[in-house]
């Protein structure tokens, strides 16, 4: 069975202290419980910093990925204390998580077991893995977003769309992603208004300035393109 599934971990976790940390955490439950409801999608969180998550309907995996990514980067750390050096903090607030979109068959998947195995587990994972940034004192970020796949036709259609999406998204503000992340849960723009405290008019510069209808003509293509695999 084909799957989708998105292996991610967030940036300058390790120089968060344990409040920082446990901000992190509250926020990836509340976010996981979202996309389960939206897109029936299973997510563990992995020692706090690495997550894992099944898309059943692998045409939704960008807009997921992307879910993710927005909601990572709209979460307040706004407090210095937070982090144990503080240097660390603008890391964070730039690009927020990393993740890579692994398409292909999971030989095992069991969500009330929480079994996940197989290939496109392994596709993301490993490439989360390769440009790790653990435990390293210098920290060079040239991507956050990744599509893995053994088609290496699908790989090249998709890789400078991701590429642009992360482009995007990395100069994006918290305010702006917390509103993408919104519009991507299937918010409309009055109803994200009302739950920001806003203005719609507010809701739909930032939407504008981070792109919005660039992104969902994209999100159209990759559903497209994945349904007809």
């Amino acid at each position: 069975m084909i799957k989708a599934v998105i292996s991610g971990d967030i940036v300058a976790y390790t120089s968060l202290n344990d409040a920082g940390r446990e901000l992190i955490e509250n926020a990836l439950k509340e976010l996981i419980n979202e996309l389960n409801k939206n897109f029936n999608t299973y997510s563990r969180i992995i020692k706090g910093d690495y997550l894992e998550c099944v898309v059943p309907n692998p045409e939704n995996a960008l807009v997921v990925a992307l879910a993710i990514k927005s909601f990572v980067k709209s979460i307040p750390i706004k407090d210095l204390s937070l982090y144990k050096t503080n240097n660390k903090i603008k890391l964070f607030k730039t690009y927020g998580i990393r993740l890579a979109i692994g398409y292909g068959t999971l030989s095992r998947y069991d969500s009330k077991k929480g079994i996940i195995d197989g290939e496109a587990i392994y596709l993301s994972g490993r490439t989360i893995n390769k440009f790790s940034t653990y435990n390293k004192k210098r920290i060079v970020i040239k991507n956050t977003m990744y599509f893995v796949s053994n088609n290496l036709s699908l790989n090249e259609t998709f890789e400078p769309i991701i590429a642009l999406l992360d482009v995007l998204i990395n100069k994006a503000t918290s305010k702006q992603c917390k509103v993408l992340y919104l519009k991507l849960m299937n918010n409309n723009e009055d109803t994200i208004a009302k739950k920001l405290g806003i203005k719609q008019s507010v809701v739909n510069q930032h939407s504008k300035s981070i792109g919005w209808n660039a992104i969902d003509k994209t999100l159209k293509y990759f559903n497209e393109v994945i349904k007809k695999q």
